[in-house]
């Protein structure tokens, strides 16, 4: 089976820890689903797996990716979950002490072949392309349980997602945007502010400018380069909920902001099924697309693999089968 793995760890030079390769496929855990790989999406969290966070050495070699759309052996037309939790948790799933994704501890989406759960295995929308339905998983839903589950936003609000042009930035401003919100957008470039403001952003500023009122909420992955930033664009009462943190999490808490304004700071990690479910629909219904830079074959992964550690991608960089 052809697949794109991690077979050791390099903080430094990630790259040269990816095989793509034809390698016998592992054996599925009783009762899983075998699905046929048409499409799967990158994330960084694939970087973070051959950088060797989150995924030790007993593990490898690891086939990487987390999302997929794909077929079933009877033909259905199926999106993969990512989030696989212990089978005997109940509850939302991403609060399980003992969750993983998909190439955590179970082998990835990047090959022909991926086996998840049955519950883990949505339809996907009648008429869409498998590398739309595949680029939803990670960045959109993380986005969809920021700002419904989590910010609980409400239309007519305004809110500042900080830092443009990446997957989980093009699905905040789309889905707010939809949503009624009023959403402005910070960047490092001009280029990638146009990008935001043709999804759907009110209004786009430089990174670090004072915004002319503050926010309602803000949607942070960057992390220490944007922080004080954040903060100090919120109303009193208002909500930042991080979900990420690229450029570093060590960053100056600012307390005395957030209990004088008593404002609210939240985590948010991935989503649930029952999200991922109402995300489909809310896509379908709106007709909201992800953003794709680019697509590749998974024979070329590796080209894949550099286009997203580049920093220069636009929107979600795909694998085809």
């Amino acid at each position: 089976m052809l697949a794109a793995r991690a077979v050791r760890s390099s903080p430094d030079d990630p790259l040269s820890a990816l095989e793509v390769a034809d390698r016998p496929a592992a054996d599925p855990p009783a009762g899983w689903v075998r699905v046929a790989v048409r499409a799967a999406a990158l994330n960084r969290h694939d970087l973070w797996s051959l950088r060797g966070t989150g995924l030790p050495a007993d593990r490898l070699p690891m086939v990487l990716g987390c999302d997929a759309a794909g077929t079933t052996d009877d033909g259905t037309e199926v999106v993969v979950h990512a989030v696989v939790p212990d089978e005997h948790f109940r509850g939302d799933e991403t609060l399980d002490p003992r969750r993983t994704l998909l190439s955590e501890l179970h082998p990835g989406t990047l090959a022909e072949h991926v086996w998840v759960p049955r519950r883990n295995l949505l339809p996907k929308p009648a008429g869409w392309s498998f590398e739309r339905a595949a680029s939803l998983g990670t960045a959109w839903l993380t986005a969809y349980r920021m700002l419904f589950t989590q910010a609980r936003v409400v239309p007519g609000q305004t809110v500042l997602v900080q830092g443009a042009a990446g997957g989980v930035s093009n699905a905040l401003i789309s889905l707010g945007a939809a949503a009624g919100l009023r959403v402005w957008v910070t960047g490092r470039s001009g280029e990638r502010l146009a990008k935001a403001a043709s999804w759907g952003a009110a209004a786009t500023f430089p990174a670090g400018e004072r915004l002319p009122e503050r926010v309602d909420a803000v949607f942070e992955t960057v992390g220490r380069a944007t922080w004080q930033h954040s903060v100090r664009s919120l109303r009193p009462g208002g909500t930042i909920v991080v979900s990420g943190a690229t450029t570093g999490g060590d960053a100056p808490a600012m307390l005395e902001h957030v209990f004088f304004r008593q404002l609210r700071v939240l985590g948010s990690t991935m989503g649930t099924r029952d999200e991922f479910e109402r995300l489909l629909r809310y896509c379908e219904l709106a007709d909201l697309a992800p953003e794709v830079d680019s697509v590749h074959a998974l024979a070329d992964a590796r080209e894949a693999f550099a286009r997203l550690e580049s920093g220069e991608a636009v929107g979600k960089v795909v694998v085809t089968v």
